[in-house]
């Protein structure tokens, strides 16, 4: 008797640093685990081996930059039953959005001496702007133990149990002293989504907002307060812009303060 055919996962990356794709293999005993309950039929990252689709899961590193990826995302969501998009790049953008405020051709002039050989789309954009998303997992890296469990709650077709409070829940929990209140310092903690552990606060730095703007954020109460501390001007606005700066919580609370300061 044949044994029962495993759901079968796929690992792709676009744009990125491959960060997110070592989160996964940071999971070690846990992955495993994971390997002996799916099939792993597409992780570069991982191994050689290359199944063919349609795939029960794919997981999807990275933004869309080039017209390449463009198109071969469309392929990717046509093979897959379920597409999550892990980690800032393929939910906001990530390090690679930081140009889409710019003219990304006269970057490519400033730093390629043959900027004709390269293939780039104007912005470079998340997964969801090109094709249906299932699940978004943020953060710079993605959070694996967020991974495990979305792909776990898929398998046993359950709504995934994943945190929804803000990085300020984080640092209350284990016990860090509030970097803007004792500090002064400009941290995006009470708007952002947590799922970092609150790292950055508990070194005596702000948060960057890594892990994207949290669900029904509410910017135009925080962002006043950032303004109000700012030792440089438009500090508030680069914070907004950093990695998770392509996501519309954030992009337009930045673009409102650029406005702002244009009318000065």
């Amino acid at each position: 008797m044949p044994a029962p055919c495993k759901p079968t996962v796929a690992v792709f990356k676009f744009s990125s640093c491959d960060g997110c794709q070592l989160q996964l293999l940071n999971m070690e005993d846990e992955l495993l685990a994971l390997a002996g309950a799916v099939e792993i039929a597409n992780f570069l990252e991982a191994r050689r081996r290359v199944l063919p689709g349609p795939y029960d899961i794919a997981l999807v590193e990275g933004s869309v930059s080039t017209p390449h990826e463009a198109e071969t995302i469309k392929k990717i969501r046509g093979e897959a039953k379920l597409l999550i998009a892990i980690g800032a790049c393929a939910t906001a953008g990530g390090i690679q959005a930081l140009r889409n405020r710019a003219d990304a051709d006269e970057y490519a002039r400033h730093v390629y001496p043959h900027p004709e050989y390269l293939h780039y789309l104007p912005k470079a954009t998340p997964i969801s702007a090109h094709v249906k998303v299932d699940l978004e997992l943020y953060g710079c890296p993605v959070n694996k133990e967020e991974v495990l469990e979305a792909v776990t709650a898929l398998l046993q077709d359950r709504k995934p149990n994943l945190p929804q409070h803000s990085v300020c829940l984080e640092c209350k929990r284990n016990g860090t002293v509030c970097v803007m209140v004792a500090k002064g310092m400009l941290c995006l903690g009470p708007v952002t989504r947590s799922g970092c552990g609150a790292i950055c606060p508990a070194n005596g730095r702000g948060c960057y907002g890594c892990f994207g703007p949290q669900p029904g954020v509410d910017l135009k109460t925080l962002v006043p307060t950032l303004r109000a501390m700012e030792k440089d001007p438009r500090e508030a606005a680069r914070l907004l812009s950093h990695v998770s700066g392509f996501a519309p919580a954030f992009a337009n609370a930045a673009e409102e303060i650029l406005a702002e300061e244009k009318k000065q």
